[in-house]
């Protein structure tokens, strides 16, 4: 690759979500289906001169203080653990939504690392760099990885799952989620029973996750509630961002249109493989 670059960090679904257990470290042990979509972040990669007084620029993003930033976080983890500078400035172009459960953060935290890795001549594995990726945040592994999966563990053990093309429509209630928060609540589901993938592409899951947010942010009830009575609406992974599959495009469409405008709205088609994986191929 050469620079300036412009890469794109997907956006996911979970399109189930089930709690099977408490771990020791006080880490909960999932299932869920990642659904990476169309819908994406992007990230522009250019060199800073030899004279520039900073080693790291992460632009684009003012309201968040940069070693907050996932992508700065990134880009120091890869140096750090690779023993180079990055010397780049990224500039992150948001599309997803913030604290909507669609994974921006942690997408444009994978996008970082696979991009460095391949411009700063770092060479790691996918394995690897998506064990670096879990430093981070569980989701960001599979944007590593750059395929839809059936993730477990803390959703950082992968199995490549390919789906039915499907289009979705996005509900986001302009409603920050603290997944913390959600996780903490002593009425969270804790006990699911474990399922196959075969069950899941046969008969699908729930979202344990869905009931106490809806406790908790009664917005996301609200709009959950709205977006139900065109069809089995879901919410991803521990929200605030509601979804349908839509029978077809035109369907979205149709529905996005009696969308009220309080709401933010977002038709993404369900992809394979991550955009980002033919760019740095």
């Amino acid at each position: 690759m050469k620079l300036p670059i412009t890469l794109p960090a997907p956006a996911k679904l979970n399109l189930c979500l089930l709690i099977v257990g408490r771990r020791s470290d006080g880490y909960h042990n999932l299932q869920t289906a990642f659904q990476l979509l169309d819908l994406h972040d992007e990230l522009r990669f250019e060199l800073l001169g030899q004279k520039a007084a900073d080693e790291l620029i992460v632009a684009g993003m003012p309201q968040v203080a940069a070693k907050d930033n996932l992508v700065y976080q990134a880009a120091m983890l890869l140096s750090d653990h690779c023993g180079v500078l990055p010397r780049v400035k990224i500039t992150v172009k948001k599309r997803i939504p913030m604290g909507a459960g669609l994974g921006g953060g942690s997408s444009d935290a994978a996008t970082t690392l696979v991009a460095l890795n391949a411009l700063l001549g770092c060479e790691l594995p996918i394995s690897d760099l998506a064990a670096l990726g879990s430093k981070l945040g569980a989701d960001v592994p599979v944007f590593v990885q750059g395929t839809s999966a059936w993730g477990e563990g803390i959703g950082e053990a992968l199995t490549p799952l390919e789906m039915p093309e499907a289009t979705y429509l996005l509900v986001y209630p302009n409603c920050h989620v603290s997944t913390q928060a959600v996780f903490a609540n002593p009425d969270l589901t804790r006990d699911s029973s474990a399922i196959t993938i075969a069950r899941f592409l046969s008969l699908g899951a729930g979202n344990d996750c869905e009931r106490i947010v809806c406790q908790l942010y009664p917005e996301v009830s609200t709009a959950l509630d709205w977006l139900k009575q065109w069809g089995p609406a879901k919410m991803t992974g521990t929200g605030s961002c509601v979804f349908l599959r839509c029978e077809s495009p035109g369907d979205a469409i149709a529905i996005q249109k009696e969308v009220p405008s309080k709401w933010q709205s977002f038709i993404a088609k369900g992809v394979y493989q991550s955009p980002l994986s033919a760019l740095v191929s």
